[in-house]
């Protein structure tokens, strides 16, 4: 008998690890695979999300909701909601593609809106320099980094980027 429950809960949490969502790709959040782009609504996307961080109003009429999964979650998620109220589409944003359009001379706005709320927010003053920092997967099954981003504090603008190890106390 407890050799049949030990097969069934291999055979379980194998099927749970290749979960994929409708259109076929692994589920990285719970719930996802229950929202359907065009179809499914700023309510249907909130009671699976919850409530956003942030909620920025487009020019074009349209929202976008913010989901940061930190201060140690490695995932911020962007739903992008159309002017009519329907999830158009969502993105996990920490990634190394995203981080490479962080560009010397942004603002601070500006690589919000990419990446979300920051999960560390450090000063130097010395140094004339603040620090945000995201912790992320720099590829599936890797142990987890950060990637920082340093602004000169006088004119708020990015003066360079860099990725460190993630370290555990």
């Amino acid at each position: 008998m407890k050799r049949a429950f030990r097969y069934l809960a291999v055979l379980l949490s194998s099927l749970a690890a290749f979960a994929c969502d409708k259109q076929g790709r692994p589920i990285e959040e719970f719930g996802l695979d229950k929202l359907e782009k065009g179809i499914s609504s700023e309510s249907d996307v909130r009671l699976v999300m919850g409530q956003p961080d942030t909620v920025r109003q487009e020019s074009d009429g349209s929202r976008t909701l913010e989901y940061p999964r930190g201060p140690q979650g490695v995932r911020t998620w962007m739903f992008t909601i159309d002017a009519n109220g329907k999830m158009q589409n969502y993105v996990q944003v920490l990634t190394p593609e995203t981080f490479a359009r962080i560009q010397p001379g942004m603002s601070k706005e500006e690589v919000r809106r990419m990446l979300g709320k920051p999960r560390t927010v450090v000063q130097y003053k010395l140094k004339n320099e603040e620090a945000w920092d995201w912790r992320y997967l720099p590829s599936p099954g890797a142990d987890s980094r950060f990637f920082n981003v340093h602004f000169d504090m006088d004119s708020g603008k990015v003066t360079y980027t860099s990725s460190s190890d993630a370290v555990y106390y």
